[in-house]
C-alpha cells in the first residue's frame, strides 16, 4: 500500500449507464428535464495530480467528453471492464496520438485486453492502415503501480459474474459497474477519504448496485465521502433523489470537478 499520497484533481466526464440520460425517444420527465445535472453521458472520469493525466474508460462519448473539458493532455487510459460502453470510443485517442507523437498507454485486465484486441483488431494487425489508433496495451492484474506521479491499486468487484476492476489512486476510490465486492477487496477500499460508486435505479439488478445498496456499502466501509455515478433514468431527478440521501453522500454529475 502506498503511504503518501499526491494531490489530485478528479473530473466527472459522464455520470450515466450504458444508455446515458436522455435516453433515446424516452418521454420521461428525468429524460425531459431541463436540468443540467440530468443530462448523463457514460461514466468516466479523469484524474490529474502533477504532470500526470489520466482516463478510466473510453466511453462512445470519449471525443465529446474531452472536447467539453478541453483537455490537450493525456498520458494513459485504465479500463474497468470489455463491455461497450466503456470501451466504445477508444478509436478517438487517434487525436492525442497525432499532437502528442506517442503511442497511448492501455492498461487494462487480460479479460479486457483480449475484448480490445478483438474489437479494435485494426489497431493491432500486422498490416496497419495509416492513421488508425497507435496503442501500447498493459495487461495489469491487481498488483499496485505507479502510471506517473498517480498511485494505482486495482481492486476486483464483480458485476454479476464479470470481474471489473475497480481503482484506488491515493485517498479516492472509483466504482463502477459492481453488484458484489469481495471482503478481501473491502480491505483495499477502507480508509479511502472519497469514494465513487454505481448506483443504478432504486429497484433491485442483476449486476449494478442499487441506491439503497450503495448507500449502505458507504455506511460499511465508514468512508467521509460518497458521490454515485453510473445512474439511470429509472433513478430519478438529480435534485430530488439528492434530497433523499445522507449529507455526506451526494450524486455526481457531468463536468464536476473535485480536489483530494
Amino acid at each position: 500500500m502506498f503511504v503518501d499520497f499526491p494531490q489530485l484533481t478528479i473530473t466527472f466526464l459522464g455520470t450515466g449507464t450504458s444508455t446515458g440520460i436522455p435516453m433515446i425517444a424516452c418521454p420521461c420527465r428525468v429524460c425531459q428535464s431541463e436540468n443540467v445535472k440530468d443530462k448523463r453521458l457514460r461514466s468516466s472520469i479523469l484524474i490529474a495530480s502533477g504532470e500526470t493525466t489520466l482516463v478510466v474508460d473510453t466511453t462512445p462519448d470519449f471525443r465529446q467528453q474531452m472536447l467539453r473539458l478541453e483537455n490537450k493532455k493525456l498520458d494513459g487510459i485504465l479500463f474497468t471492464h470489455p463491455h461497450k460502453d466503456h470501451t466504445g470510443g477508444l478509436d478517438d485517442v487517434r487525436a492525442y496520438n497525432f499532437f502528442q507523437h506517442r503511442p497511448m498507454d492501455l492498461y487494462a485486465n487480460a479479460l479486457t485486453a483480449e475484448a480490445l484486441h478483438r474489437d479494435y483488431a485494426y489497431a493491432f494487425s500486422d498490416h496497419r492502415y495509416p492513421g488508425i489508433p497507435e496503442l501500447n496495451l498493459i495487461t495489469i492484474d491487481e498488483s499496485p503501480m505507479m502510471i506517473g506521479q498517480i498511485p494505482v491499486i486495482p481492486i476486483r468487484v464483480w458485476h454479476h459474474k464479470m470481474p471489473v476492476y475497480a481503482f484506488r489512486f491515493g485517498n479516492f476510490t472509483y466504482i463502477t459497474d459492481a453488484n458484489r465486492i469481495e471482503e478481501s477487496e473491502m480491505e483495499k477500499i477502507r480508509g479511502s477519504e472519497i469514494i465513487v460508486i454505481n448506483a443504478l435505479r432504486e429497484e433491485s439488478h442483476i449486476s449494478h448496485f442499487t441506491l439503497k445498496q450503495a448507500v449502505s456499502l458507504v455506511e460499511e466501509l465508514n468512508i467521509p465521502q460518497a458521490y454515485f455515478t453510473h445512474i439511470s433514468h429509472q433513478l430519478g431527478r438529480h435534485d430530488e433523489v439528492n434530497k433523499k440521501l445522507p449529507a455526506h453522500i451526494s450524486l455526481a454529475y457531468d463536468g464536476l470537478q473535485i480536489s483530494i
